[in-house]
C-alpha cells in the first residue's frame, strides 16, 4: 500500500482547509486534507510533466508522452511536441479526452489509453503529484499561466526530442566565413533515438529519394554554467572528436556552429511528425529520464 504524507501548502488559495482525518497506515501517522480537486486542476493553465521527476517502474501512457496538460471545463488537453508548443491549440495543445473530478482524485477518459484514476496529491505552491495506484507510479507537474511559461525551457530541456520530431533536417545556410571541412557536404541530417543519419544528396531531394550515406552516434552535451546553451557531437567520420554549438532559431530551424572551422550552418527540419491521439507517434515516442552529459567548454560564437 502506497503510503504518503500530504503537505498542507496552500496551491493557489484553494488547498486551504479546515476539515482534516487522522488515518494510521502501517503504523504511519498521516494528515489527508480534504480539498476541491477540481479548484487545483484549474489553478494554472498549463501543467509541464517533469519526467525527470517520476517515481515508479510503471507508466500512464498519455502522461509519458506529454510534455505539458490542461485541465479545462472537462476536456483534456495536451502538448505531446516540442514544435509548435505556445502555438497550437492556444497553447494548451490538442484535445486528447475527458476528465471528471473527485475529491482528491481525477478520472481521465483518454481517447487512446482509455480510463485512469489518479489521486492528486498537493506537493508545493505550484506543484502536484498524479499517482497511478494501479502501476505504483508518481507524475510530478509543475503550473504555469500561458502567458509566463518559459517556451525556450521547454525547447532546450527536451531538444533531443525537438531533433527527432522532424523526418529529417536539411541544410539551408552555409556561412562564406569559415575553413573548408568535411561537414561541408553533408546536406541532409536525421535524428533518431541512439542515432543519426547523414545525406549529401542535393538540397531539395524528396524525402522518399534521399540515400543515408552515414550512421553513427550523436549526444548532446549541457554546456557548465550556461544554462542556454547546448552542443551536439556526431561521431561523424574523422572529425569523431568535433562538436557544435547547437542554437535553436525558431520550431522548423536550428543552427550548428563549428567552431574547429568558424563556420556556422543552418538546417530546416522537413517532415514533420506530429504526435496526434493515436497512429505511428503515439505509439514509438515516449518521454524517458534523461540526463545530458556535461561539456566543459565556453561559447565560442557571439550572437
Amino acid at each position: 500500500m502506497k503510503a504518503k504524507l500530504l503537505l498542507t501548502s496552500v496551491l493557489m488559495g484553494v488547498l486551504m482547509t479546515s476539515c482534516y482525518t487522522e488515518v494510521i497506515v502501517e503504523d504511519e501517522y498521516i494528515d489527508e486534507p480534504v480539498y476541491n480537486t477540481s479548484q487545483v486542476l484549474h489553478a494554472y493553465d498549463l501543467w509541464y510533466v517533469d519526467i525527470n521527476a517520476t517515481r515508479g517502474n510503471g507508466e500512464v501512457p498519455f502522461l509519458q508522452r506529454a510534455f505539458t496538460v490542461s485541465f479545462d471545463r472537462g476536456t483534456l488537453y495536451a502538448n505531446n511536441n516540442i514544435v509548435g508548443i505556445g502555438k497550437t491549440g492556444n497553447g494548451f495543445g490538442i484535445d486528447v479526452g475527458f476528465y471528471d473530478t473527485f475529491r482528491g482524485a481525477v478520472e481521465i477518459d483518454h481517447d487512446v489509453d482509455g480510463q485512469w484514476l489518479l489521486d492528486v496529491f498537493a506537493v508545493n505552491g505550484n506543484t502536484i503529484e498524479l499517482y497511478d495506484a494501479r502501476s505504483d507510479t508518481s507524475y510530478f507537474l509543475k503550473g504555469y499561466q500561458v502567458g509566463n511559461f518559459d517556451y525556450d525551457m521547454v525547447f532546450y530541456d527536451n531538444i533531443n526530442y525537438f531533433l527527432q520530431e522532424y523526418d529529417a533536417w536539411e541544410k539551408t545556410y552555409t556561412s562564406l566565413e569559415g575553413a573548408l571541412n568535411e561537414f561541408d557536404n553533408e546536406n541532409f541530417l536525421q535524428f533518431n533515438p541512439g542515432y543519426f543519419r547523414s545525406s549529401t544528396d542535393a538540397p531539395g531531394t524528396r524525402l522518399v529519394d534521399l540515400q543515408w550515406d552515414f550512421e553513427g552516434n550523436y549526444s548532446v552535451y549541457d554546456i557548465e554554467n550556461d544554462e542556454t546553451l547546448k552542443t551536439l557531437t556526431l561521431d561523424y567520420r574523422s572529425s569523431s572528436n568535433d562538436y557544435f554549438e547547437l542554437y535553436v532559431i525558431n520550431d522548423s530551424t536550428i543552427e550548428l556552429y563549428h567552431p574547429r572551422s568558424k563556420t556556422v550552418y543552418e538546417f530546416r527540419g522537413r517532415g514533420y511528425q506530429q504526435y496526434l491521439k493515436a497512429g505511428k507517434g503515439a505509439v514509438e515516442k515516449k518521454r524517458k529520464k534523461t540526463s545530458n552529459p556535461i561539456m566543459k567548454v565556453k561559447r565560442s560564437r557571439d550572437i
